[in-house]
């Protein structure tokens, strides 16, 4: 395995080759991925074993659209992989993926999580869920507008309303309740913070053991990955201290987002990247995605992690993501409007 580290557009980009391609009869796939490579590896790994094609990956946690747009026709981008709705549209708004129209991809992925014109397509799903004090907060049932109730205040956490995860969230209450409405909610939100939004997921569940907040939006996700770490056993601690609750289980649904993938506009190993998406949309790639993320699996029949399916039942909002993506703009506009990032006024 090589690694090094590499400069672009202000960016640190870190490179993975897994093995040679030259060492695989089937050729290479190269990944342009915000997944870290450890959590992606055992995808890779099953793939490679079972079509004989060798993976290469590049990671960055920003820039990687910038990048393939910049390398042009000559960019080695086949496959872009990569963790919410709000990037996967700017990818293609980007002009950096092209369509892939594939019955097996149709058939593995619901309609909700693909793109209409099939730029991009979800892989894993995953809610906002509300982290919740087990000591200080009573009740089991919540809803995303309850969030703006005066009862809350100061008792909420969570990180910048501009972050991908916030503006997802934030897009589907404007799908919900118009731009007005969600104003009015978010505004109730920012109200009952507890603090400035800061931190990441895991912050929050940090925060609520701290005893600074009582409630956080998280995602399910980072509670089972809190719940198994081994190396910061501090963290089994902190996600102890909370239990997740599905907002607005009883009507709409739970929020959810995606990680999906696109294929590169330029991809210069176009069958091996179509094979590759094809893979992740069977079930044994959604079974490893489930087992080693612990992320929803998309494809129906193919169940969570124990670990997930401990937290609770989801019932998903069957909101299109497309039409979550379509309001994106509007979201980041009423954060900034609100001034979310500011923190309670008082």
């Amino acid at each position: 395995m090589i690694k090094h580290l590499c400069s672009l557009a202000g960016c640190t980009l870190l490179s993975t080759v897994i093995l040679s391609a030259s060492a695989f009869a089937g050729g290479s796939v190269n990944i342009y991925s915000y997944r870290q490579p450890d959590l992606i590896r055992p995808l890779t790994d099953a793939f490679t074993a079972k079509t004989g094609i060798g993976v290469r990956i590049i990671f960055a946690d920003k820039g990687l659209e910038e990048r393939i747009r910049a390398e042009g026709a000559n960019s080695p981008a086949d496959v872009i992989l990569t963790t919410d709705i709000s990037r996967l549209a700017a990818a293609a708004d980007l002009g950096v993926t092209q369509p892939v129209v594939s019955a097996t991809i149709n058939a593995g992925i619901p309609a909700q999580y693909r793109d209409p014109d099939n730029q991009w397509f979800g892989v894993t799903s995953r809610s906002r869920v509300i982290y919740a004090a087990k000591d200080r907060v009573r009740q089991d049932t919540i809803t995303y507008e309850e969030m703006a109730n005066p009862k809350w205040k100061g008792r909420i956490c969570t990180r910048s309303g501009q972050h991908v995860y916030s503006i997802g969230l934030i897009a589907s209450m404007i799908a919900h309740h118009g731009t007005q409405g969600a104003e009015q909610w978010l505004t109730g939100v920012k109200d009952n913070l507890a603090r400035k939004p800061a931190g990441n997921d895991r912050a929050q569940v940090k925060s609520i053991y701290a005893g600074e907040c009582d409630i956080a939006l998280g995602n399910t996700y980072y509670m089972a990955l809190m719940l198994t770490n081994e190396k910061e056993p501090q963290q089994k601690d902190w996600a102890n201290s909370v239990k997740v609750l599905f907002p607005n289980s009883d009507d709409r649904g739970s929020h959810v987002n995606i990680s999906g993938m696109a294929m590169a506009v330029n991809a210069p190993n176009h069958d091996n990247a179509l094979k590759l998406m094809e893979f992740l949309a069977s079930d044994e790639a959604q079974e490893i995605y489930a087992d080693t993320n612990h992320e929803y699996p998309v494809k129906p029949g193919v169940a969570a992690s124990d670990m997930v399916q401990s937290f609770g039942t989801l019932n998903a909002d069957p909101l299109a993501m497309s039409e979550i993506a379509g309001h994106r703009k509007q979201a980041s506009e009423l954060v900034d409007k609100v001034r979310f990032d500011d923190g309670p006024s008082s």
